[in-house]
């Protein structure tokens, strides 16, 4: 039984996978280009499970020499983005796809 959930779940991963296929545009190219041409740290921010997601992909851009740092954005909004120097660039996660910033 385990094995056969195992391959269910690895399907449903393929499949997901292969959906994003479809959705990389322009907008993943212009991410990609920000991000390159950064000059400073990546801020990556988030709140809920969106920032347990934003903290791992700070974490994964620091360890492989992209220096990040998260930042709560409900701390962000109380003081916290004093922790700016000016240079960087913003990184929101979001799970609502209406709150997505273009």
């Amino acid at each position: 039984m385990s094995l056969d959930t195992a391959r269910r779940v690895l399907r449903i991963e393929a499949q997901a996978i292969q959906d994003m296929l479809a959705r990389l545009d322009a907008t993943f190219e212009k991410a990609v280009d920000v991000l390159f041409a950064c000059k400073g740290r990546v801020v990556v921010t988030g709140m809920g499970k969106s920032g347990l997601i934003g903290r791992k992909i700070s974490a994964t851009l620091s360890s492989t020499g992209t220096p990040s740092f998260f930042l709560h954005a409900a701390e962000a909004s109380h003081g916290d983005l004093g922790v700016s120097l000016g240079d960087e660039e913003a990184q929101a996660a979001t799970v609502d796809p209406d709150s997505v910033m273009r």
